[in-house]
């Protein structure tokens, strides 16, 4: 049983941890600096490019935020599954990290209006015969830990032997070398795959589902999710976010992606 002097000291801790985090925004205007969680090694999103310098349309879209918030651009490079602990941690201030906005993940943290989308897809070589998630029965099925992909795929896929990985380059070698029979994951990491390993004839099997992505940031920080939703606003209207995602998807942001 918990003392009452050690209950009023554990309460005046999450008041002071409630404060610290109350006056986010206000932090890091004085500071000069965001700290944005960015997942790389994420094809066409965020990845390193032949400079080993970090790109993507998340870099991108990150670093236009900072300079919009008239600070530093301090990235902090995590893999999927660190995207929220790494937030819940206050080792970043905001996650730009193609994380899709679900009712499961909205219950621990904040997401500000869309601001880009992907879609899951299964897929697998050529001569390998899956129309749906029953075809998959038997098979081992790539994805990457602590995504959308592994809790749809895990719900649907009952039969197949789910091998999870760290993040999307590490799925990409296993498909590249054989060590899996089917991936779900995204349209950009099969085209990886593909300009990888041409002769392993990988293709796009069957779509799963379409998500909105969100940039992340914590409970209760009304001042910093008001201005990054008002920065979503903004370049959605003005062209900015689509141009950017353009430029590393070759399209346009589908219409779902609006305030």
């Amino acid at each position: 049983m918990i003392s009452p002097k050690k209950t009023l000291a554990l309460l005046a801790l999450a008041a002071c941890t409630q404060v610290a985090l109350a006056d986010q925004l206000d932090d890091i205007k004085k500071e000069g600096k965001i700290r944005i969680a960015v997942a790389m090694g994420t094809p066409l999103f965020s990845y390193a490019d032949a400079n080993m310098q970090p790109t993507g349309s998340d870099v991108d879209t990150a670093a236009l935020l900072a300079k919009d918030l008239g600070v530093k651009f301090e990235m902090v490079a995590v893999t999927n599954a660190a995207r929220i602990p790494t937030l819940q941690a206050n080792k970043a201030d905001i996650v730009v990290a193609d994380l899709s906005i679900t009712p499961e993940r909205q219950k621990v943290i904040d997401f500000s209006y869309p601001y880009a989308a992907l879609t899951l897809i299964v897929a697998a070589p050529k001569a390998t015969v899956v129309k749906d998630y029953p075809d998959l029965n038997g098979k081992r099925i790539g994805l990457t830990r602590a995504t959308v992909n592994d809790t749809i795929t895990t719900q649907n896929a009952k039969g197949a032997e789910i091998m999870r990985y760290e993040d999307d380059a590490t799925l990409i070698t296993s498909a590249v070398t054989g060590q899996i029979d089917a991936f779900s994951s995204t349209p950009s990491n099969l085209g990886e795959i593909v300009k990888r390993a041409p002769q392993l004839n990988w293709e796009r099997k069957f779509d799963q589902k379409d998500f909105l992505l969100g940039i992340a940031l914590n409970k209760e920080q009304p001042k910093l999710k008001a201005w990054v939703d008002n920065w979503v606003a903004t370049n959605l209207k003005n062209g900015n976010l689509n141009a950017i995602y353009k430029k590393y998807h070759g399209k346009d942001l589908p219409a779902t992606v609006h305030p």
